[in-house]
């Protein structure tokens, strides 16, 4: 009987001594007040715009004391903008680092990736998402060949998104002539979505490989039909690989 109660007496012992254990850590995290907010997992270059971001970030949990004050919890209310700078991975991510894309071009603050190199090239706006490309975005760069895309069939035309993901660094416009809005006479009214047609030709610069700007100064150079269409294409954009050269029999398909 001895023996059983001193089994007894260890056991109950060390429940006792684990639940005050994790009753100490819980009171310790409790003094810690944490906060959960937005920490970099992954590299994030300079001018990311915030709808891409996710696929980038996680949410931890971390002792009060240790958040900046300009933390940021979710991206609410951070549509529109691009990362000022790269962001690098355990990095929580402050509202600070978060802009205007006209704030980046003017500030220059769009760092070219190591290794790549920028090519300029002359579109007219319904082949710029419509004049709606900034400095800070994505494209993906079209290549239109009336003829020559693939061997043996030179008379075929043929289209190819040949270059993806392409960091824009500059966009450049003419002036717009238009008047400004005038406020009503009762009063100012909330403001609108520019929905007006862009006139003229933009200019547009992006960072590539040496390979990828061999092609689109190509594309821009020649006169043989050669042409260049580019899409919005985020970093986190799908990638279907399919099919690589579109043709006419593709199309339906």
């Amino acid at each position: 009987m001895a023996g059983v109660a001193a089994i007894v007496i260890a056991i109950v012992g060390a429940i006792l001594v684990v639940s005050y254990a994790q009753g100490a850590d819980s009171r310790a995290v409790k003094d810690l007040e944490p906060i959960s907010v937005l920490v970099v997992q992954k590299a994030i270059p300079a001018g990311t715009p915030s709808a891409s971001l996710q696929a980038f970030l996680t949410t931890q949990e971390l002792p009060g004391t240790a958040v900046s004050k300009s933390a940021l919890k979710n991206l609410d209310g951070q549509g529109g903008k691009v990362t000022s700078v790269e962001l690098l991975p355990g990095e929580q991510l402050v509202a600070e680092r978060l802009i205007q894309p006209e704030e980046l071009k003017t500030s220059g603050a769009v760092e070219i990736p190591k290794g790549l190199q920028e090519v300029s090239f002359q579109l007219e706006p319904q082949r710029v998402v419509g004049g709606r490309i900034a400095a800070g975005d994505h494209v993906g760069v079209f290549i239109n060949l009336k003829n020559g895309g693939i061997e043996g069939k030179s008379d075929k035309e043929t289209t190819q998104l040949t270059v993806h993901k392409a960091l824009v660094t500059a966009v450049q416009r003419a002036p717009s002539s238009s008047p400004s809005p005038q406020p009503s006479p009762s009063g100012p009214s909330a403001p609108t979505a520019d929905t007006s047609l862009p006139v003229g030709s933009m200019i547009v610069t992006v960072a590539v490989n040496d390979v990828e700007a061999t092609k689109i100064v190509y594309a821009s150079n020649f006169s043989d039909g050669a042409s260049i269409w580019l899409s919005r294409e985020p970093l986190d954009a799908t990638d279907s690989g399919r099919p690589g050269i579109m043709t006419k029999p593709e199309v339906y398909k």
